[in-house]
């Protein structure tokens, strides 16, 4: 399991929105301006309207650690410990929109997820000709800010039929808590299904089975149209009586 160095060492630069400056019109020339509206709370301290750079963000989502990467987040003389919670991207141009962000403290334990990463080439996949199929991309753990892993990688090679791959078999050492729940599965070996292609004989028959619910649809709108034909011919005979 690979422990994040994290470049606790990036300093992101953000200013504070005023009351007028918050809002759908503001963030959009905000947008423009080349900056996006931020959001920033926790630490039993009042949220912040924040403008942050996306270029910063977008460094710091992509990295190896992700949006689990610890920072510092410098807003005019004050610095804190941060990092991003939940951002949006716009739909069509894939650009960062609004991002929220959590104050930490290094000495507290907080809750996150952590993606799975499987290594090697199963045996099930290699010698038995299955599919490898990893259910669960990602685990839940508890563990302080500066031991929070990056990923969690675990060998496959071994996996046949027959053998399921649980998160009780994820390594971590004691620093870090699975709170997901440990008989989950994580990946296992599923078998190819074949296509069976019907034979001329089954193929001719399907074709030649009438279209009943269209014979149905038929004749009820050929009864509707008699009636609504019979409708004049009863008003004549009214009119004679």
């Amino acid at each position: 399991m690979a422990t994040a160095t994290r470049e606790q060492l990036n300093v992101v630069e953000a200013h504070v929105r005023a009351a007028e400056d918050r809002g759908k019109g503001p963030a959009g020339r905000l947008r423009r301006s080349g900056k996006i509206p931020a959001v920033l709370y926790g630490a039993k301290k009042e949220a912040m309207a924040l403008a942050v750079d996306p270029k910063q963000i977008t460094r710091i989502l992509h990295s190896e650690s992700g949006h689990n990467t610890i920072f510092d987040l410098k807003v005019g003389s004050e610095q804190t410990k941060a990092m991003i919670v939940d951002w949006q991207y716009e739909p069509i141009k894939g650009s960062l929109l609004h991002i929220d962000l959590k104050r930490i403290a290094m000495d507290q334990r907080l809750k996150v997820s952590v993606p799975i990463e499987l290594q090697g080439e199963p045996a099930g996949v290699k010698q038995q000709g299955g599919i490898l199929e990893q259910v669960l991309r990602e685990v839940e753990v508890e563990c302080l800010p500066g031991d929070i892993p990056s990923h969690i990688d675990i060998d496959v090679s071994e996996l046949v039929f027959g053998t399921v791959l649980r998160v009780a078999d994820l390594p971590h050492d004691a620093k870090v808590k699975f709170l997901t729940d440990e008989n989950q599965t994580v990946a296992h070996i599923i078998a190819v299904k074949e296509e069976v292609a019907p034979t001329p004989e089954a193929a001719a028959a399907a074709e030649t089975v009438p279209a009943e619910p269209e014979v149905i649809k038929k004749g009820k709108q050929e009864v509707a149209e008699e009636g609504e034909a019979e409708k004049p011919e009863k008003a004549e005979k009214k009119e004679k009586k």
